[in-house]
């Protein structure tokens, strides 16, 4: 039996993250019952992103220009490189409001595990970035996972030759946090990072 138009769209965005068959079924409805007001302009929405929207040829981002608008901004302090596992987590960061450097998106981390080697991975353009210049510090945003953990030692010993700042994000309790609720490792970790007042 041929699967219907509705069944295929609800399938396929089932497929998002957090949408599982129940939330893609409600999201169809509303989209249908809302046609002209939600429907057709996410359609062109979604037609001109997958036309437009392309991975930045600096730093992995994702833009309808290249260079994106991030790595185009004179006004961002070009000394300064975040490295990101995902481009997720340079939009993350760029919400914060809290760094106005550049960045250099990774696609990934390493896991033998899964295969992932540094080949696969935008290392060597992050080493070649560095060796070309004008950066003096590399700030390691990797996530406090082995695999992350992994990852930021691996470029840290990439980078050692060329005499860079390499430094990482800080770990530990976070604002609001109340100790009783952290896991042993972030407390440790606090313990470990604490500085003077």
């Amino acid at each position: 039996m041929a699967e219907s138009d509705l069944d295929r769209l609800i399938r396929l965005l089932a497929k998002l993250p957090g949408l599982g068959p129940r939330s893609a079924r409600r999201a169809v409805l509303h989209l249908l019952k809302h046609r002209e007001l939600l429907l057709l302009p996410l359609k062109d929405g979604l037609a001109q992103a997958a036309e437009r929207v392309h991975e930045c040829s600096r730093c992995g981002n994702l833009d309808a220009i290249d260079p994106c608008a991030i790595c185009g901004d004179e006004a961002r302090d070009q000394s300064l490189l975040c490295v990101v596992e995902d481009v997720s987590d340079l939009w993350a960061l760029e919400r914060s409001g809290g760094f106005r450097g550049l960045y250099h998106v990774l696609g990934g981390t390493l896991s033998a595990l899964d295969g992932v080697g540094p080949e696969d991975l935008r290392i060597d353009r992050l080493v070649s970035r560095v060796a070309a210049g004008g950066i003096t510090e590399v700030i390691l945003a990797t996530n406090a996972t082995v695999e992350g953990q992994t990852t930021a030692h691996y470029i840290t010993d990439r980078l050692a030759p060329g005499g860079v700042a390499v430094t990482r994000l800080a770990r530990g309790v976070p604002m609001g946090g109340e100790l009783d609720y952290l896991d042993d490792g972030t407390l440790a970790q606090a313990l470990k990072a604490r500085r003077p007042l």
